[in-house]
């Protein structure tokens, strides 16, 4: 079988770049040619910098034999990063009006070990805008489409790095998971997206929505690639108060050790009504491949999982009406013209810079946060987010590990529910508890509906046991041959409507003329 450079999961291509089968400006020439041919239909990036990746690639190209093992563990590998990820040559805008021109003086935490590790950084990635929402329909600037099926949403908020890491478009790619922002759009576009425990990677540089809830990660095409990423992103930073103090572990090194006796939880309330029957079907198969590799499965209960969702929507947009009092367009920024005082200049700005949904977030928290209600709702909230974490320190002193769906539905399509939020929030039912415990959790694919879109698992583990976590992905995915003979589907013809270029040169309609290798 053969597959082409940019088809290849960072594990090989890595491989094919040690061995110098391949030079990275190879790498780098066959992305961008295939990019240009797939991302007008999809949307997945707000900044591509095509002669940037090409610079850097050849860079690593120069260095001497003896240099290119220590060149580091992504080496010439190409990454796409979320755009609420600060960086000082691409502008970060968290797809927002309000931070349209912006480009930051310094370097988020995972990107100056990105760069240190030698990845080739290549775009910014379309976004839900400042990560509020469930299908990255709430961009200011473009909607992003799932690469299975163009006239259905990827999720969100990550959703512009989930569909171009499924397009190919991406080798590995970064997003951030609030409430499931990394998970659900992972499952709707059939790759693995893992949530670290809280503080496992640091916050520094990623632009904040609800700072206890906020965490980096992986979007990757396999368990393998999602490992290798932890690896260079982990660890303790001094700068991220929140960060905790323990180094990054080796992952990928022991990513197929056995896995003894593994108990595996089964929860009741992620099983009812609102679940998708296909979707329900798939996640059931999933448990019954967890038996065949010797697992015990068993039945367990999360009794607090049925007032999530609403603590979730009360701490998370309580936090955002803080993180985002910032945005006044004084100090950075959009600003608004003729203001004639300082009260006008600040109401104007936000008014005209916000979107809808981030507007009604911050309405939503401030409210919480106001006189006479704070007990009511935010101190009630907090509250209620303890008895949800308690809930699975019980369960995990059960089992090892917690086994549901990602998203009670597949990919719908876009339009189907931007005028109805409480349905969009409720795509986020099973992926917001892990978020409110700290705890971490990953979702890998497990089959297709009849029509062809994907269907994700999640795995939810204590905290601190992310390096388990994986293991346990890995050994289902082994048992579930996922990658690599389930792709999205190539359109037959494009939709000269929806074309747009986002890259700095002329989209090529013709074929991928990439270079193929032999696996």
């Amino acid at each position: 079988m053969t597959t082409t450079l940019h088809e290849m999961t960072a594990v090989e291509l890595r491989n094919v770049l040690r061995s110098r089968k391949a030079s990275a400006r190879e790498v780098i020439e066959d992305l961008f040619d295939w990019i240009e041919r797939r991302e007008p239909d999809i949307g997945a990036y707000l900044a591509l910098d095509r002669e940037r990746a090409l610079a850097r690639a050849d860079e690593i190209d120069s260095l001497p034999p003896c240099e290119r093992e220590s060149a580091g563990a992504l080496a010439g590998v190409p990454v796409a990063l979320k755009d609420n990820i600060c960086t000082t040559d691409f502008p970060t805008t968290c797809a927002s009006r309000i931070l349209q021109n912006f480009v930051p003086p310094y370097d988020a935490h995972v990107v100056e070990r990105l760069r240190r590790e030698g990845a080739i950084i290549i775009g910014k990635t379309n976004m839900d805008e400042f990560a509020m929402g469930s299908s990255t329909e709430n961009s200011a600037f473009h909607p992003t489409r799932n690469p299975w099926d163009l006239e259905r949403i990827p999720g969100g908020s990550s959703g512009g790095s989930a569909a171009a890491v499924a397009a190919d478009t991406a080798t590995l790619a970064l997003g951030s998971d609030t409430g499931g922002s990394i998970r659900q759009p992972a499952a709707l576009c059939g790759v693995v997206g893992f949530k670290p425990t809280y503080g496992r990677v640091s916050r520094y540089g990623l632009v904040a929505f609800a700072s206890s809830l906020d965490q980096i990660g992986p979007i990757a095409k396999d368990v393998s690639d999602a490992a290798l990423m932890m690896e260079v992103i982990g660890g303790h930073d001094s700068r991220d108060s929140t960060s905790v103090t323990m180094p990054a572990e080796p992952y990928l090194r022991d990513l197929d050790r056995p896995l003894d006796a593994l108990r595996v939880g089964v929860p009741r309330e992620y099983f009812g009504e609102g679940l998708d029957a296909e979707v329900g079907a798939a996640v059931m198969n999933a448990i019954r491949a967890f038996s065949r590799i010797g697992a015990e499965v068993r039945e367990i209960s999360l009794p607090h999982t049925e007032y999530a969702l609403s603590t979730y929507y009360i701490i998370a947009p309580a936090e955002a009406s803080s993180n985002l009092a910032r945005y006044d367009g004084v100090h950075y920024g959009y600003r608004a013209a003729n203001c004639d005082d300082i009260v006008t200049l600040f109401a104007r700005s936000r008014a005209e810079g916000f979107g809808d949904e981030v507007k009604r977030r911050i309405l939503l928290g401030t409210y919480a946060l106001s006189a006479g209600y704070y007990d009511a709702y935010y101190l009630k909230a907090a509250r209620v987010r303890r008895l949800v974490k308690n809930d699975f320190d019980e369960a995990f002193r059960q089992v090892d590990c917690i086994v549901c769906p990602t998203s009670p539905v597949p990919a719908f399509r876009l339009g189907e529910r931007t005028a109805h939020p409480l349905e969009m929030y409720l795509t986020d039912v099973f992926t917001i508890p892990a978020n409110l415990a700290g705890i971490p959790a990953i979702s890998l694919p497990c089959g297709l509906t009849r029509s062809g879109l994907p269907i994700g698992v999640q795995i939810i583990a204590q905290a601190l046991d992310d390096a388990r976590l994986l293991r346990v992905a890995r050994a289902l995915e082994r048992e579930m041959s996922w990658r690599p003979t389930h792709r999205p589907p190539l359109p037959q013809q494009a939709q000269e409507g929806r074309r747009r270029s986002a890259t700095s040169e002329p989209a090529s309609r013709g074929p991928c003329n990439g270079r193929s290798l032999q696996r």
